[in-house]
């Protein structure tokens, strides 16, 4: 009989267990992204524009910048928007304090700051914001943003508005 009871208990939990552990967190999507993350502002501290637009979902993003801007028109950016668009600028920020949590089924929520230093070679300042990301799962299972917010992190905010920033 104690072969049965043991049995059915971890039948059980090879049932229960995989929800529980999922629920709190412990995913693999959560992890992915998370990896993706650092992986697309390493990409944009060093210039790769190539990687840049690849994490960026081919269909466009909804994007809104610290900087007290309107929201961004859903728009998709190419490898050579990203090039045109930070022609000129340096950027050295790290992410801090990063959250994931998979809130659907191919859908991660992202938050965490952004800290560092911005500008072009001329002028560098501080940078400090707020970033909340969407990533989503696309068709050919790569983890790609499909929506970006920063909000500035430092009573004001740090952003300097770029010509580009009224391009849209």
């Amino acid at each position: 009989m104690k072969f049965v009871q043991l049995s059915a208990a971890l039948l059980i939990a090879a049932f229960v267990l995989p929800g529980i552990v999922r629920a709190d967190g412990h995913g693999g999507a959560e992890d992915a992204v998370a990896t993706a993350v650092v992986d697309y502002w390493a990409a944009r501290n060093a210039g790769d524009h190539k990687a840049v637009a690849n994490l960026e979902s081919p269909a466009g993003i909804y994007g809104t910048n610290s900087d007290g801007s309107f929201h961004k028109p859903f728009a998709a950016s190419s490898a050579d928007d990203w090039k045109r668009n930070m022609a000129g600028q340096n950027s050295n920020t790290q992410v801090f304090y990063l959250e994931v949590a998979e809130i659907a089924d191919g859908v991660v929520y992202a938050r965490y700051y952004m800290e560092g230093m911005t500008g072009d070679e001329s002028e560098q300042y501080p940078y400090r914001t707020r970033v909340t990301n969407v990533w989503t799962l696309e068709d050919d299972g790569q983890w790609r943003i499909k929506a970006m917010h920063f909000s500035g992190a430092d009573f004001g905010g740090t952003h300097r508005t770029q010509n580009s920033d009224f391009e849209d």
